[in-house]
């Protein structure tokens, strides 16, 4: 068996009552015209922390401070020619405005019923809302 390259991802789980919020990928070549998060992947130098608060300033227009993250979930996926390590952080209080800021790779944000979400929704990230709900911890997906 060969060895993947691994790579460390970020997705920011904000919830409002009992709805999730989504960022609806495009021009990106990844899963675009499909639901996912505000997310990310680390970057060299980076803490995992570090890069959620860059991406929900980049993405979504808001500010995060490193203690208001909470890492509630972690799921080890594995894709076609790599493996990615996703942490799911939790954030119930930042301060600006929830925007899309990235027009060009998102074609909007909104916040979907936890229970009742889009057709579209990327699958890996459907199975950690599922988790997530279920005070799961940790998932595995695409072995």
């Amino acid at each position: 068996m060969s060895r993947l390259k691994s790579y460390v991802c970020v997705y920011l789980f904000v919830k409002d009552k009992n709805e999730v919020l989504l960022s609806l990928r495009q021009n990106t070549n990844f899963c675009d015209g499909m639901w996912s998060m505000i997310a990310g992947h680390v970057e060299d130098g980076e803490s995992a922390t570090q890069a959620m608060i860059r991406e929900a300033k980049e993405e979504a227009g808001i500010d995060i401070h490193a203690n208001d993250l909470n890492a509630i979930y972690v799921m080890d996926r594995i894709d076609s020619d790599r493996q990615n390590i996703e942490i799911f952080f939790n954030c119930e209080k930042y301060s600006g405005e929830l925007t899309n800021m990235e027009p060009n790779k998102c074609g909007g944000i909104e916040f979907f019923d936890i229970n009742n979400l889009p057709k579209n929704t990327i699958p890996y990230i459907k199975k950690a809302i599922e988790d997530i709900v279920q005070d799961e911890k940790y998932g595995e997906f695409g072995y």
